[in-house]
């Protein structure tokens, strides 16, 4: 019993720290509504970025406010999208300078075809599928970088973070998946 006791404690304290501070964000996610005392410039600036045309569940948008200055944030597979996000937000009442560090996914066949198993593999679920699926902007996005997973969104409930957590890892020549599913309060 003492033998495992010692490992659980140890793993607990390296762990915790992440936990700790995996809910503190200093950003916006363009696909998740904003807090209730969300500035005007700030809910424009968000829908602005959902209305975008070419934003999918591949891409992650997401910006941070600070007077005047709107600062993008995230990851897109279209270089085209990154130029349309800064331009609907450059003319917004009130924005007086756009800084876009939104980073360019580099093109992949590989990373193409993780994205759509992944998607498959998510979606494709009964469960999750019919509960977050069927969205114009589904709440759960999908980034693949050099065959790595990132998941960003917002699920219902820990079951389904974990449910879909599962469901990414189990598909084929993924190197690794980072879940950064928030919970629902």
């Amino acid at each position: 019993m003492r033998r495992l006791l010692k490992p659980t404690i140890i793993a607990a304290f390296c762990f915790l720290p992440f936990q700790l501070f995996a809910d503190k964000k200093d950003h916006n996610d363009a696909f998740m509504r904003g807090p209730e005392g969300m500035s005007k410039l700030a809910q424009e600036v968000r829908h602005q970025l959902v209305m975008l045309p070419y934003y999918t569940i591949f891409d992650d948008l997401a910006f941070r406010v600070d007077g005047g200055t709107v600062t993008l944030l995230g990851a897109v597979t279209r270089p085209t999208l990154k130029s349309d996000a800064e331009n609907v937000v450059k003319r917004l009442e009130g924005v007086t300078q756009v800084n876009n560090e939104i980073e360019v996914l580099p093109l992949s066949p590989f990373d193409d075809q993780i994205r759509r198993a992944t998607a498959r593999a998510i979606y494709g679920d009964a469960s999750i599928g019919d509960r977050y699926g069927n969205r114009a902007l589904p709440s759960i996005h999908i980034i693949v970088k050099n065959g790595q997973v990132t998941l960003e969104g917002v699920v219902a409930s820990e079951g389904d973070k974990n449910l879909i957590n599962v469901r990414a890892n189990g598909v084929p020549n993924v190197f690794k998946v980072t879940n950064n599913l928030q919970v629902e309060k």
